[in-house]
């Protein structure tokens, strides 16, 4: 790391690297480590527990939604009970439900847990991108998101390779136990991060008007959605669909999209930062929809290794800046609402992907999975043209 640590609380040097930004970005990365090797191989166990594509669909996106209605609560919860309350719970309810997922004997334990998993993940995600946003000088957020991604892009570059290659050799109550080890890991060291205290003009701001989302942040969210769906049909039909096909070396798939994703952190955020969103959003789109037609395609694993590189160029330059265009526009007693709006979209994005995709691909293959994920993109760009259009300088 370039910068040494700083010695100063949140937000009062022009530093990014500092002691608790660290944690919070390794307490990230552990966390999504965690979750990232349960995505390629929930499907798998719920294949196994007797399930069916639609049931495949239904366990995944069930997550989702849990998570995506606990997350105004945490948004609420994040200026007024603080910081800590909220990711320090949240870790918790996530280590004990991924830890107990290989102790599940029929689909429908699974599908109770996976509803409680999704209260933890919609607590602690809120709150860790709030808690990186008060670390972050506000002048250099577009960056410093983009390293605080970083994080989960690691884990994303090991997690699903790592979660398949366990499944091979260990049982899925060992894998899970491993899951929930790492989760252990991250609230461990969540615990020592120094955190922004709860001010009392904001706690008062927030009684007054309880509501689900931020206004400011709809606009980014809603873009969000559209691209997230196409990764609620990659995480869990992807390897499905590869086995149908006969290619091997899905887990390169993961390893490559994530390499890719790493790579446009380290500029991506910083040109969100100098020339806006519009030098980011349409050629990211465009990547990505044109990975998603190589995939419905899929001859062989040349074009799945290219789509994913692709698919990981255009996420990654999208994403950060998508979150940082949620977040700025907020009032600072807002951020916690505006993260938890920005991921409620995310969470939206992917459970309405997971569950819409196992009824498509049931009735016309997994490759229509991928056409309809590429329409969901192209949706978006489409939106994106006419927010310029009535705000040429910015959408608001």
């Amino acid at each position: 790391m370039s910068e040494p640590f700083a010695k100063e609380g949140p937000n009062t040097s022009d530093k990014i690297w500092t002691r608790d930004f660290v944690l919070i970005v390794l307490a990230n990365f552990f966390i999504f480590l965690g979750f990232q090797m349960t995505l390629p191989t929930i499907p798998l166990f719920v294949e196994q527990l007797g399930g069916s594509d639609q049931m495949i669909g239904v366990v995944v996106g069930i997550f989702m939604f849990s998570a995506l209605l606990i997350r105004p609560y945490a948004g609420h919860a994040l200026e007024t009970k603080g910081r800590a309350f909220v990711y320090l719970i949240g870790l918790g309810i996530f280590v004990i439900s991924v830890g107990v997922f290989g102790f599940a004997t029929s689909i429908i334990l699974l599908f109770i847990v996976r509803i409680i998993q999704g209260i933890g993940w919609g607590f602690s995600t809120t709150a860790s991108g709030t808690i990186a946003t008060d670390l972050i000088p506000a002048h250099r957020r577009g960056e410093g998101m983009g390293y605080y991604g970083l994080s989960g892009n690691l884990a994303l570059a090991f997690g699903p390779s790592l979660g398949l290659a366990l499944s091979g050799v260990l049982s899925f109550t060992e894998l899970f136990l491993i899951c929930g080890g790492l989760g252990l890991a991250a609230l461990l060291l969540s615990s020592t991060v120094r955190y922004k205290k709860v001010e009392k003009a904001a706690k008062e701001t927030v009684t007054v008007k309880w509501d689900f989302y931020e206004k400011s942040a709809l606009q980014p969210s809603i873009l969000l959605f559209f691209i997230t769906v196409t990764f609620g049909g990659i995480a869990t039909f992807l390897p499905l669909y590869a086995t149908q096909k006969d290619i091997y070396g899905i887990q390169w798939y993961f390893l490559l999209y994530a390499l890719a994703l790493m790579l446009t952190r380290t500029f991506a955020g910083k040109l969100y930062d100098t020339k806006g969103h519009r030098a980011v959003f349409i050629p990211g789109a465009l990547l990505i929809l044109v990975a998603m037609v190589l995939l419905a395609w899929l001859p062989n694993s040349g074009i799945l290794y290219i789509a994913a590189i692709l698919y990981g160029l255009g996420f990654g330059s999208i994403q950060p800046a998508l979150q940082a265009w949620s977040i700025e526009q907020a009032p600072r007693h807002r951020r916690g609402m505006a993260n938890a709006t920005f991921f409620s979209f995310f969470d939206l994005g992917v459970g309405i992907g997971a569950i819409a995709f196992g009824q498509i691909g049931h009735w016309f293959g997994y490759s229509s999975i991928y056409m309809t994920a590429a329409v969901s993109v192209f949706i978006a760009m489409i939106y994106y043209l006419i927010l310029l259009r009535k705000n040429p300088v910015k959408p608001a």
